[in-house]
């Protein structure tokens, strides 16, 4: 079944560095966010409930998400007060 949105932010501000790719997408997802595109490795995800919010741009770093990428999610969820759907 995989790991709860939640459980993967836990891991996230414990250790940015260290975020599956693939669970990071579905952070991103679980936090209302929609894929809109993907180029390569880079996946693009904008929320269409809240347009104001940035487009977020994720690239793989083989199976790891990089760790520059993870830092501005995790601003954006405490900044705006997001919360992770389940």
């Amino acid at each position: 079944m995989g790991r709860k949105p939640c459980e993967i932010l836990e891991q996230a501000r414990r250790s940015p560095a260290n975020v599956r790719y693939q669970d990071l997408c579905k952070l991103v997802e679980a936090l209302g966010y929609v894929k809109r595109r993907q180029v390569g490795s880079h996946r693009v995800f904008t929320h269409p409930g809240q347009p104001e919010l940035p487009m977020v741009n994720i690239q793989a770093d083989g199976a790891t998400a990089k760790p520059h990428q993870v830092r501005p999610i995790l601003r954006l969820i405490d900044e705006h007060n997001l919360e992770v759907e389940s």
